[in-house]
C-alpha cells in the first residue's frame, strides 16, 4: 500500500463554519471522511481514515473502488 493514499484518491476539503473545522471527504470511498483544525491536519486524518476504510473493506470481502480520474477543465 502506498505511503499516502491521498495521491491516488481525490479528496474534497472544505471549511465548516458551524464547527470551525476543515472537513475532508473521499468521494470514491463512501462514508470516508475526517476533519482537522487546519487543511493539513484534515488531510492527514483522512489519509488515516482511508487506510482504515480499505483495511475494513478487505477484511469484509467487499469490493475496493478504483480511484476515478477527475479532470478539471482550465
Amino acid at each position: 500500500m502506498s505511503k499516502t493514499l491521498t495521491s491516488k484518491y481525490d479528496v474534497n476539503i472544505w471549511w465548516n463554519e458551524e464547527d470551525h473545522i476543515y472537513v475532508a471527504e473521499v468521494p470514491d470511498l463512501p462514508g470516508c471522511m475526517a476533519h482537522g483544525r487546519t487543511r493539513d491536519a484534515a488531510l492527514a486524518q483522512v489519509n488515516d481514515a482511508m487506510k482504515l476504510w480499505l483495511k475494513t473493506a478487505r477484511e469484509l470481502g467487499r469490493e475496493i473502488p478504483e480511484p476515478r480520474t477527475h479532470l478539471v477543465a482550465a
